[in-house]
This record gives C-alpha cells, sequence and structure tokens, in this order.
C-alpha cells in the first residue's frame, strides 16, 4: 500500500509538472519575445530567453500619451463597475440566500434563464442608445452590473458558509435585516468577496467588445482598445510600401508581445494579494455539512 501511495504521487508530481510548464512556458515566452530583438524572434533563436534585449518596443508604447489616457479609463471603469458589480450583486444574492423569502425558487428560475437567453446584441444596443449611455463610461458597466454566474455563486456561498442558525439569533436579539447584512454576513464573506472582486475586476479590465460597440470618443477609449488601435496602426504602417518597411515590420512584431505584457501586468500584480480567499471561494460548494 505504502509503495502504491508513492508510486501515485510521484506521478501526480509529474503531471503537476508538465502542467506547469504548459502554462508558464507561453508566458515566459512572450516576456522574453518582448524585449528581444524581433529579428531573431522571427527566425526563431527566442524560445524561452531573450536574445539581444531591447525596449525599443515599450518605448514606443509608452511614448504614446494614448496610453496612459487609456490606463486612467480603465482603472476607473474596472474601480466604478467592480464597485457596482459587489453591491448589486451582495443586495440580490442576500435576500435569495435566506429560506424565508416567499417565491425564491422562481426567482432563482428567471435570473438563470438570463444565462441562457438575452435580447439580443441589437436590442441590447438600442436599449442602450435609448438610455443615453452611449460614448460613457455608463454602457460599459450598467448593462452588466450583474452576473449570473457570480450571484450564484455569491448565494452558494452565503447558504453553504454562513448557518441559517446565527441569522435567527440576531434576529431574535433585534437585529435588522441591513444590521445583519453589515455586521455578520459581510465580515464573514470575505473569502467570496475577493472572489467576486478578483472575476469582476478582471472582466472589466479585459473589457474590449462592448468598448468597441459604444464607444465613439477616442479620450474614452479603455486600455484595450488604445492598444488595440496602436497595433493595428503599426501592422498597417508596416504594410504601406513606404521606405524602412523591414524595420516596421520588425517594430510590429515586438509590439505585438510588448502589448500581451502591457494589458496584463496590472492582473499579474493583483492576483497574489486575493489568491488565499480566491482558492478558499472556488471551493464554495464542493463540501456541503
Amino acid at each position: 500500500m505504502v509503495r502504491g501511495e508513492r508510486l501515485f504521487n510521484v506521478v501526480v508530481c509529474a503531471l503537476a509538472a508538465i502542467i506547469i510548464v504548459i502554462v508558464l512556458y507561453p508566458l515566459l515566452f512572450v516576456v522574453s519575445a518582448s524585449v528581444s530583438d524581433p529579428a531573431r524572434v522571427l527566425s526563431g533563436e527566442v524560445w524561452l530567453l531573450p536574445k539581444s534585449v531591447t525596449a525599443e518596443a515599450y518605448t514606443e508604447i509608452f511614448h504614446n500619451k494614448e496610453v496612459w489616457l487609456g490606463y486612467r479609463n480603465t482603472i476607473v471603469y474596472t474601480v466604478v463597475g467592480t464597485v457596482i458589480n459587489i453591491i448589486m450583486t451582495i443586495l440580490a444574492a442576500y435576500p435569495l440566500s435566506r429560506p424565508d423569502l416567499p417565491g425564491r425558487k422562481i426567482l432563482m428560475l428567471f435570473i438563470t434563464l438570463t444565462m441562457f437567453f438575452s435580447g439580443g446584441l441589437i436590442p441590447t444596443y438600442l436599449l442602450v442608445k435609448d438610455l443615453g449611455m452611449v460614448d460613457t463610461m455608463w454602457s460599459l458597466i450598467v448593462p452588466g452590473a450583474i452576473s449570473t454566474y457570480n450571484l450564484i455563486v455569491m448565494r452558494t456561498y452565503f447558504q453553504s458558509s454562513i448557518p441559517w442558525e446565527i441569522q435567527e439569533a440576531a434576529h431574535i436579539d433585534g437585529c435588522s435585516n441591513w444590521r445583519l447584512l453589515l455586521n455578520i454576513i459581510l465580515p464573514l464573506s470575505k473569502p467570496i468577496l475577493a472572489v467576486m472582486i478578483l472575476f469582476y475586476a478582471v472582466a472589466h479590465w479585459n473589457s474590449f467588445f462592448n468598448a468597441l460597440i459604444y464607444m465613439r470618443d477616442e479620450s474614452h477609449y479603455p486600455l484595450q482598445l488604445v492598444l488595440r488601435e496602436i497595433l493595428m496602426f503599426s501592422q498597417s504602417a508596416a504594410a504601406d510600401g513606404t521606405v524602412g518597411l523591414e524595420d516596421k515590420i520588425l517594430l510590429a512584431e515586438s509590439i505585438k508581445y510588448a502589448i500581451i505584457i502591457v494589458s496584463s501586468l496590472p492582473v499579474w500584480i493583483m492576483y497574489p494579494f486575493v489568491q488565499r480567499h480566491f482558492v478558499k471561494g472556488v471551493m464554495i460548494g464542493s463540501i456541503k455539512g
């Protein structure tokens, strides 16, 4: 039995190592390619470590004032949007988690249906336009104020991780619903709040398609849209057939990798701070006593 367990552990560690390599290698390659000589990247010389280190692509990106404007816009959209998402999700998930809410199963049925059926792109755009939200940050925040999946996850946490007896005892002691939510439920819900903040913040940070549809003024562009414009401009400039065509193609290749790093770095920095709560939060519902 001991020998079998040892063999099992070896197999698990080997598989884990293979998965780590598969996951980490593309990230390491992108980082190396973004600071390497693009000619050596295209020739296949760069496969792990950078070759002929250069920061020309990053210089090209960060000398563009639109990048900084895009960073500012995205930070504002992410912070405001995440705060609204968390508040709205809590206000919806907590009542639905209470067994004394009349008709909560019917309400959850209608809410769950929105995961499979929606009004469609054109009706949604017409609604956002009629509400006067086109070309404002609210067009990126209000339509997705609550994620049905996140709502279900948070409701499940409230049901499975916070005993109903605690809430009943608080009511007996004269605690109001608002005080119960603010002083008892939320302090006990730090893991799920950390998970929801991460989910919503990453979704806002990577938001691209909605901005492409609703934003017209370039001063309102989020970072993802700004980087898209830079990438398209560099590639079109490389293909215009003017003098220095080869240099432009090489620069466009470096910019492609540098853009990935620039757009992903804040999320990489954020994740370690919520990792402890994230690991605990994603196990919600796996064990029920």
